[in-house]
């Protein structure tokens, strides 16, 4: 069961620490990595990703740390974002296994669920612009089980 009086302060920490992550990460590509974003960009293209991949990824990026901590369309930043993910665990599981340790897509694989959690349970409190409700759920309630 869930408890609806602490359930949107769950989602919250969960967008804000989602954001921050974003946050965190944009700034390790533009000013941490040693050739900065064009050495990241020039990496991706290397490995066969055209550029409208990496404008994506970019977008992407930018989305999640500037919509996800006010809480505008946090559920649809959230699923904008997860075939990012997704193609990030399996472009590092295919190069390095699945574990964190060796570099793997233990991590992506983590981001994925959080940013589908958020895209499935909403906003949570405190958001600026809260999502509409999504358009594929919520029609007829299913029977219950027996």
């Amino acid at each position: 069961m869930i408890d609806q009086r602490t359930a949107p302060y769950g989602v919250l920490l969960l967008r804000l620490a989602l954001g921050y992550l974003a946050i965190a990460h944009l700034y390790y590509k533009f000013y941490v990595l040693p050739n900065g974003l064009d050495g990241w960009w020039t990496n991706l293209n290397n490995n066969g990703y055209p550029d409208w991949v990496v404008m994506y990824v970019l977008s992407a990026e930018f989305a999640g740390a500037l919509l996800l901590l006010p809480g505008i369309f946090a559920r649809y930043v959230a699923l904008y974002s997860v075939p990012l993910m997704l193609a990030a665990a399996q472009y590092w599981y295919a190069r390095k296994g699945f574990f964190f340790t060796l570099g793997g897509m233990e991590l992506p694989g983590l981001w994925t669920i959080g940013l589908l959690t958020l895209g499935l349970v909403g906003d949570g409190a405190y958001a600026l612009v809260p999502s509409p409700k999504l358009p594929f759920f919520g029609g007829r309630r299913m029977a219950p089980a027996e």
